[in-house]
């Protein structure tokens, strides 16, 4: 009974002491031991035998009973003594929690009364402060009123003060006061409801208003209108009152300067009338060297009278313009019949001279929108030949053959005042671009005579055909006009310049170039192979002596050179003109008369070179005759130098029949005219019984001509070849017909081998 009650106890105990892997795990890391019975898979017998491995360590049995007991009576007291001292932790634990809890109240009573504190603190700091904040108010109130006071006391006593110096005159303290008071006016844009406030600011108005008017006076006492100007230099009232108007409506500003500009170009008015002989185009250095002198005189007696910001010398410079303008215009209107070229020129050229004067006197800064169209940088230009641009003086210009071949870069214009006095020639210029039609008539005439007297240029067999001089004297004048032309203008007056140039450059090709090619009695069509195999019997083309190829080959150089540069010509003509004006600019027509001429030339050089090949030509349209000739040699050839004549062998004679009789199949084609095409076409698929489009290909080939023709050709071919049948019969057929390149090579190398053996 004692033994299984014992048994049920460590099973009991087992059961109880079974712990989970986690729990077992962290037992292992807070007590690591090395003892096998702390291990939780502890097995008794393994234990058993590792402490008796054999039969003869069984003597020690009591001995280790002994340890193990003592090692359980120790187990045991240390179990009592922890069991015994976890007995009174339930009650220190109570105990502990209820001292806890009255310290978590004694913190809560203590939170509270610090809260209490600080609110009763807050409410002291806000009573404190809330006489604080109305001080605080109470002095920016008291400041700003102060402030607003200081100002009213300044403004009503500047407003009285200005109106007692401007009833004196003292405009240097007005120009002072003036600027202060407005300033201070500002800040009572906010109290303009009061009464008294809006009294003053109208009393500045006023004060401006009667300013105006008494400076406008003054000025227009000092310089009146009619009569002649005061004498002696301005008065300092004056200066100082050019300071009170810049503060003033900028209207009296302008008004100032007008009424002074006026009154002093009224004595130009008066020298320059239009019935007066110094008011003519061939004295118009007169009114350049008048304003010359009156902007030296301004500055001595009036420089310092008006400030430097107004600008008034280039203003007179600017009015002095506008007022030469109109007054050119309208007296060369009454007497345009009387304008010459040569004083055209003449008054353009001093214009354009006095206005780049202005230019490098003044800035421009003065010009308004509507004085002149302002000037704009030209548009990068793609173009190789460009060069600088020579000086604007219209003096005689001089250029070298091929100067337009010279590398220019665009020149961006910046004069200001260009144009702001000789616009007004531009009406005009159809005098000069008439003048430039019959110059360029007589330049082509004088050509024409100069080419007639010295003949055809003499032979040079090292250099070829050298260039007409004319050629290089025509391009020559034509850059010397585009440029005086587009000095003057960039308008419709280049565009008509453009049709004079198109115009004898047309005549040039026809007069000079055209008309002095040798004529002859027949042209040629061009070389083909049918006209170089084409006997020519009882037909002789005239040759060229040496000095006709010689002006042949000089007309076709300058041809080309007057293709090239008239090329060049267009693009330098369509910088020169306005953005607008630029798709008008097109020499297309011109260039492709040139192009005439050259192909013209050409076809002369090849006619003359055909006729210098003719009777070599005329000895090779003998080819067919050869080919029959070749023909009868092969088939005698196996019996050439045999003693004994025999007939070849019909295989042998079969093979030379079949490939000379396809050589001169084609022959015949090559010959033949290729137009019309299908009547071409179809003679090549009757004579050739294997047709096909490598050898039409070929045959083309040797007619010379082009890809863009043989396209068409070909595709024709292929149209109209026969379809072949289907089937083994139509295989069969085709097969006889037309061999195989293996079986032709495979036959002439037979053909070779006999050959070889016979001789």
């Amino acid at each position: 009974m004692m033994e299984e009650e014992e048994l049920e106890f460590v099973e009991e105990l087992e059961a109880v002491l079974q712990l989970t892997p986690d729990v077992q795990l962290a037992i292992e890391q807070v007590f690591p031991s090395q003892d096998p019975l702390d291990r939780a898979d502890f097995n008794a017998v393994e234990y058993i035998n590792t402490l008796f491995p054999t039969e003869q360590s069984l003597a020690n049995i009591d001995e280790v009973v002994n340890k193990i007991r003592l090692k359980i009576r120790r187990l045991d007291d240390n179990i009592r003594t922890v069991v015994r001292g976890q007995t009174n932790v339930g009650q220190d634990g109570r105990q502990a929690l209820e001292e806890a809890q009255k310290a978590i109240q004694q913190l809560f009573g203590k939170i509270k009364d610090i809260k209490d504190k600080a609110e009763k603190s807050e409410q002291m700091v806000k009573e404190i402060t809330r006489d604080i904040k109305q001080l605080d108010h109470a002095k920016r109130h008291l400041t700003t009123s102060i402030t607003t006071l200081n100002h009213l006391h300044m403004l009503a006593g500047g407003v009285d003060s200005l109106e007692a110096m401007t009833r004196r005159r003292q405009y240097g303290e007005v120009a002072n006061l003036l600027q202060g008071v407005m300033n201070v006016l500002e800040h009572f844009h906010k109290y303009m409801g009061i009464p008294q406030i809006r009294q003053l600011s109208e009393r500045v108005k006023a004060a401006q208003t009667e300013l105006g008017q008494q400076i406008l006076a003054d000025f227009e006492e000092a310089f009146p209108s009619q009569g002649t100007k005061r004498p002696g230099g301005p008065s300092n009232v004056l200066r100082d009152a050019c300071l009170v108007a810049n503060i003033l409506d900028p209207r009296i500003k302008q008004e100032i300067i007008k009424k002074f500009i006026k009154q002093h170009l009224s004595e130009y008015l008066v020298l320059f009338q239009e019935n007066q002989d110094v008011a003519w185009l061939d004295k118009i250095d007169r009114r350049y060297a008048w304003i010359k002198r009156q902007l030296v005189d301004y500055e001595e007696k009036y420089g310092r009278m008006f400030p430097r910001e107004w600008y008034m010398t280039e203003r007179i410079a600017v009015e002095f313009c506008h007022v030469t303008r109109t007054e050119l215009a309208k007296i060369m209107r009454t007497r345009a019949k009387e304008i010459e070229v040569k004083l055209l020129l003449f008054a353009i050229q001093r214009t354009t001279n006095f206005e780049g004067f202005l230019a490098k006197r003044f800035s421009g800064c003065t010009l308004t929108d509507g004085t002149l169209k302002k000037l704009e940088c030209p548009p990068p230009s793609t173009n190789p030949f460009l060069e600088d641009e020579p000086a604007p003086e219209m003096e005689e210009l001089t250029m070298e053959k091929g100067d337009l071949d010279q590398p220019k870069k665009p020149k961006a214009p910046d004069n200001p005042f260009h144009g702001i006095v000789s616009k007004c020639f531009e009406p005009h210029l159809y005098v000069y671009i008439e003048s430039q039609d019959k110059n360029l008539g007589e330049l082509i005439d004088r050509f024409v005579a100069d080419f007639k007297a010295q003949g055809p240029p003499k032979p040079n067999t090292e250099e070829g055909g050298a260039v007409l001089p004319s050629c290089a004297d025509l391009f020559v004048y034509y850059k010397k006009c585009m440029v005086q032309c587009s000095q003057l203008s960039t308008g419709e007056p280049m565009i008509a310049l453009t049709t004079i140039f198109q115009k004898y450059l047309r005549e040039y090709a026809w007069k000079i170039l055209s008309g002095n090619l040798p004529k002859t009695t027949s042209s040629s069509g061009g070389l083909t192979i049918s006209s170089l195999l084409k006997e020519k019997e009882g037909s002789e083309v005239a040759k060229f002596t040496l000095e006709e190829l010689c002006l042949i080959c000089g007309i076709l150089s300058t041809a080309e050179y007057c293709l090239a540069t008239t090329q060049q010509l267009e693009e330098k003509l369509k910088e020169k003109v306005d953005v607008s004006l630029i798709e008008r600019i097109n020499l297309t027509g011109e260039m492709d008369t040139f192009s005439t001429v050259i192909s013209s030339s050409i076809q002369l050089l090849v006619q003359d070179l055909d006729a210098a090949c003719d009777p070599a030509l005329t000895a090779m349209s003998k080819l067919l005759l050869d080919t029959h000739s070749l023909k009868m040699v092969l088939l005698d050839l196996p019996s050439i130098g045999s003693q004994v004549v025999r007939k070849a062998p019909a295989s042998y004679t079969k093979i030379v029949v079949k490939g000379m009789t396809r050589a001169e199949m084609i022959l015949k084609v090559v010959m033949a005219p290729h137009e019309p095409l299908v009547v071409f076409v179809d003679n090549y698929i009757k004579l050739l019984t294997d047709c096909n489009t490598e050898t039409f290909q070929k045959i083309l080939d040797m007619k010379g001509l082009k890809r863009s023709e043989q396209s068409s050709m070909l595709e024709l071919l292929r149209q109209r070849l026969p379809t072949p049948p289907s089937g083994p019969e139509g295989s069969s057929s085709l097969s006889l017909l037309a061999p195989t390149p293996e079986q032709e090579s495979s036959r002439i190398r037979k053909l070779e081998k006999l050959i070889k053996k016979r001789l």
